[in-house]
């Protein structure tokens, strides 16, 4: 089946546009945003989280969450969450669509080029950011996708190995933030892999967990009631925030966040910088069998082409 690219309404906004084959949908705010705020099987659940109280509503200047899939800006200051509640520009192509938000007043112009397989369910996003103001900016793109609740991110460690002439540096590095407690019950941290439960993340301390790491297999996954989520970057040496992470998840009460940050980077008047991420789902997938599951129903798919 070939991939459909049409505008639709969609809870209270006019104005989105629906990327869909024959297996997955994605549907993208253009009234706000731009926000992928659905992603999922056809016919089946949105595995993205959203904000009831957010739907349909456009305008004014306060910072909306929406739920989805959005684009930041690294470090986290005040223009991090530069209200995106304005028009989207939108250019169907064949397989998907480019989303240019209007400048903000920081000066920067975000865009999300979104391309769909023509089966299966690979898609490549692209997130872009480009500096229109009249002197140089430093950042970083930021991409964080908000996930349904009920399930648990899983990033994977570098491989273990003894001390020895090829192993005296670090061989990764783990952020932890104020509200961290990495003793909390929704922790599993293994020799493989950290896990995040986001059901039990709200039972202790501060309510919410987060952590960044440097991740230098490049990828993250959400699993939940049996569908496994997927997002790949490529790794690049060089300069991250947060303590040189690309890879930070968060969690609440409400919802789980799957993020991937690229490297920090000066742009110079008019020039952009780009993070790709690679995005793979799948159903029916089978937990049991204690950690040993993630190597066998996890990796084998991600190392899948």
């Amino acid at each position: 089946m070939p991939v459909s690219v049409e505008r639709i309404s969609y809870k209270g906004w006019e104005n989105c546009w629906e990327i869909a084959n024959g297996d997955v949908r994605l549907v993208v705010t253009a009234d706000v945003g731009p926000r992928i705020i659905h992603f999922g099987f056809v016919g089946a659940e949105n595995q993205l989280y959203e904000v009831a109280d957010d739907a349909g509503k456009r305008g004014g200047d306060k910072f909306r969450m929406y739920g989805g899939h959005r684009l930041w800006v690294a470090p986290e200051t005040e223009r991090t969450d530069f209200p995106d509640n304005l028009p989207v520009d939108v250019v169907p192509y064949e397989f998907g669509a480019r989303f240019t938000a209007p400048m903000e007043s920081t000066n920067l112009q975000k865009e999300i080029d979104i391309t769909l397989s023509e089966s299966g369910t690979s898609i490549e996003v692209v997130h872009r950011i480009s500096n229109r103001g009249k002197s140089a900016t430093t950042l970083a793109p930021w991409a964080l996708s908000v996930m349904k609740p009920g399930g648990r991110v899983i990033l994977p460690l570098p491989p273990r190995a003894p001390h020895g002439p090829e192993h005296l540096l670090p061989a990764t590095s783990v952020a932890l933030w104020s509200y961290t407690d990495l003793s909390a019950p929704c922790w599993e941290i293994s020799p493989k892999y950290i896990q995040l439960i986001q059901p039990l993340a709200a039972a202790q301390g501060f309510g919410m967990q987060k952590i960044g790491m440097r991740n230098t297999a490049g990828w993250g996954a959400y699993f939940r009631d049996g569908s496994l989520f997927v997002k790949q970057t490529s790794w690049r040496e060089g300069p991250y925030e947060d303590f040189g992470s690309n890879y930070e998840t968060f969690a609440n009460e409400k919802f789980i966040e799957l993020e991937t940050l690229g490297l920090v980077q000066e742009l110079a008047s008019g020039q952009s910088c780009e993070h790709r991420e690679r995005w793979r789902l799948w159903r029916d997938v089978d937990e049991s069998g204690g950690e040993e599951w993630i190597d066998e129903q996890v990796l084998r798919r991600i190392q899948s082409k």
